[in-house]
C-alpha cells in the first residue's frame, strides 16, 4: 500500500470523505458528520491529510490531523485533531487505519503539537479499539458534538 500526503479536496479523498458520511448516516442515522472542514486545515505545518492506494492504485483509506487550540469548544493549546479517519470496507483488516495514525501522529509530533484528540461514537467500537490499544484515553468532551450522549473523546499525549 502507498500512504501519501493529498489535498482534502483532491477528487479521491472527496470520493472517500463521501464514503465515510455515508457510513456515519447508516450507522448513527443521521445526515454524516457536520463539522465544518475545508482544504486549507489540512495543509502542513497546520495540518495533514493522507490517502493510502492498493497496488492497483485505488484510494481505500484516508486520514487527517489539524491544528486546533484553546477555545469555547474545549480544545487545548497544542491540539492536533484527528480527522476523517476510513477504511473502506474490503480493506478493513490490513492495518492501514493503524499505519495512518502512526504517521499522523508522527507528522503533528514534528509540527510541534502536544496532544492528538479525536471524537468518535458509540456506534463504531472498531474506531473505539484502534484508539484505545494505540494509547488514546478518555478525555474531556470537546468539540461539535460534545454534547451529544453517543460521543466519545480521546486524547494521547505526543510529547
Amino acid at each position: 500500500m502507498n500512504i501519501q500526503p493529498t489535498p482534502y479536496d483532491h477528487p479521491d479523498a472527496v470520493a472517500l470523505n463521501d464514503a465515510v458520511q455515508a457510513e456515519y448516516a447508516v450507522r448513527y442515522g443521521d445526515e454524516g458528520d457536520a463539522t465544518p472542514l475545508d482544504a486549507g486545515m489540512f495543509v502542513p505545518p497546520q495540518g495533514l491529510y493522507l490517502l493510502a492506494y492498493d497496488p492497483e492504485g485505488r484510494p481505500v483509506a484516508t486520514g487527517g490531523w489539524r491544528t486546533q487550540d484553546k477555545n469555547d469548544e474545549g480544545y487545548e493549546n497544542g491540539d492536533a485533531e484527528l480527522k476523517r479517519m476510513y477504511v473502506i470496507p474490503d480493506a478493513r483488516g490490513l492495518g492501514l487505519a493503524r499505519r495512518i495514525l502512526a504517521a499522523l501522529e508522527s507528522d503533528a509530533r514534528e509540527a510541534g503539537r502536544s496532544r492528538m484528540v479525536l471524537e468518535t461514537g458509540t456506534a463504531q467500537p472498531e474506531a473505539i479499539s484502534l484508539y484505545t490499544s494505540s494509547g488514546y484515553e478518555p478525555c474531556a468532551k470537546f468539540g461539535m458534538y460534545r454534547d451529544y450522549d453517543n460521543s466519545r473523546c480521546f486524547a494521547k499525549p505526543l510529547v
